[in-house]
């Protein structure tokens, strides 16, 4: 096999590749072992009939497509490897030569990783914040400690407010119709959170256990689903139960519930460790990312399109995974809270470009500075990962290796590593 590649752009160029022809017939044969078992040829079971049969009835012609289709994604690989480039996208393929005794040649259209100019990247100047903890946020912690150990209590005489939670059945109807996605039964929904279309939450402030109202709103003009885009919806709904929080008092028997100690004061002074623990987390982390974001900004990188639009899926389906894991699909979510695809994914689009100039230039960084992971450290990343979901590292690393992941393993600790060396190279 033969190689070439032609930059023709900033970050794509072709790659031309000629296959010899005995990688040809060995495709050739495996494509007609594959089409004879599908076709239907009379005095001949399927896949039994002879091969100068077949090509005299359909022609080899016939073959060539599933020959293609076999033998192009091995051969892009090791056309990839031996020219030393690192695509970020499918490539645009135009088949040039493929027959019975001939070459293979075919150009490829490839938008490659993009080549980065570092700036400074040591010395870098970033300010560490106070990790102090104030009375006032020890005391926002009790508080939201409180919330969550909260009792939600039915309401039966009183009628819904902002902040209780109102178990209902709900369904919507534009022109009289019901649609997809607007029917839910015995939903809980806390008033305030904002969780449903502007509108909606307010509507039911006031309303009693047992009460029913149609809830009148009205979708944005652009949204998602066009029959339902800038039209008025009526939700039908019913309330089942209303459910006040009912917060605990903070004494000696909270800290008792909540904690390992006899008192309050006790568990004050554990949590102010707590707390100062996190800050100083938090501290470093926010330390991390501005120091990498410095370095990205001093960078001169131009990113491709295709990079940012592969992370905002990424994104978007990290989304979709968290919402599922709170019983809500993607869509559901969309339509409650009044968004399109189109808009989630034009919020994502600064976030997303951020991300990819981030990771390029660090990757950057860590060539520069023949940053690599070892063997050893990838084995302390393995056990790491062995005593997290309890199994052996033999065994995490068996799992690793054989769906193809370990390398992204070795990749992320480089990420760390390299995170590391230009924190350890900054000033305060």
């Amino acid at each position: 096999m033969k190689a070439t590649w032609e930059k023709i752009e900033k970050n794509v160029g072709v790659l031309e590749v000629e296959v010899n022809v005995e990688r040809v017939t060995e495709a050739l044969d495996q494509a007609f072992k594959k089409v004879s078992k599908q076709v239907n040829v009379p005095g001949f079971r399927k896949g039994k009939i002879p091969r100068p049969i077949f090509e005299a009835k359909f022609g080899v012609e016939s073959l060539y497509q599933d020959a293609i289709d076999i033998i192009l994604p091995g051969v892009y690989s090791e056309a990839v490897k031996e020219t030393n480039i690192s695509p970020v996208d499918q490539p645009e393929v135009e088949v040039q030569q493929f027959g019975r005794g001939q070459t293979f040649k075919f150009k490829a259209k490839v938008t490659v990783k993009p080549e980065v100019k570092l700036g400074e990247y040591k010395g870098l100047v970033v300010e560490t914040a106070a990790v102090e903890v104030t009375e006032e946020e020890l005391s926002a912690e009790l508080e939201r400690l409180q919330q969550r150990h909260a009792e939600l209590i039915i309401v039966d005489e009183d009628t819904a407010a902002k902040g209780d939670t109102v178990v209902m059945d709900f369904e919507g109807f534009v022109d009289g119709e019901a649609f997809e996605g607007g029917k839910g039964e015995r939903y809980s929904l806390e008033l305030g959170s904002n969780t449903f279309i502007p509108g909606f939450e307010d509507q039911l402030i006031g309303l009693g256990t047992g009460d029913f109202k149609d809830v009148e709103v009205t979708f944005p003009e652009h949204y998602h689903a066009e029959n339902l885009a800038g039209k008025q919806a009526t939700f039908k709904v019913k309330i089942h139960e209303i459910k006040r929080k009912q917060l605990p008092q903070l004494d000696d028997e909270f800290a008792k519930d909540v904690s390992e100690f006899d008192t309050l004061d006790e568990y004050k002074a554990d949590l102010q460790k707590q707390l100062q623990d996190r800050k100083e987390r938090e501290g470093q982390a926010a330390r991390e990312a501005a120091v990498v974001e410095k370095a990205a900004e001093n960078a001169d990188v131009e990113i491709p399109h295709s990079m940012i639009e592969s992370e905002i899926q990424h994104m978007v389906k990290d989304l979709d995974n968290r919402l599922r894991q709170q019983g809500m699909t993607i869509d559901m979510f969309l339509t409650l809270s009044g968004q399109t695809i189109a808009d989630l994914r034009e919020q994502m689009q600064t976030e997303a470009k951020k991300r990819v100039a981030n990771n390029l230039v660090l990757d950057q960084i860590a060539k520069e500075e023949n940053l690599t992971v070892s063997e050893e450290e990838l084995a302390e990343e393995l056990e790491k990962m062995a005593q997290m979901y309890q199994r052996s590292a033999e065994e995490i690393r068996s799992i690793l290796e054989n769906n193809g992941t370990i390398e992204n393993l070795r990749d992320e600790a480089l990420l760390r590593k390299t995170i590391k060396f230009i924190v350890d190279n900054s000033k305060n």
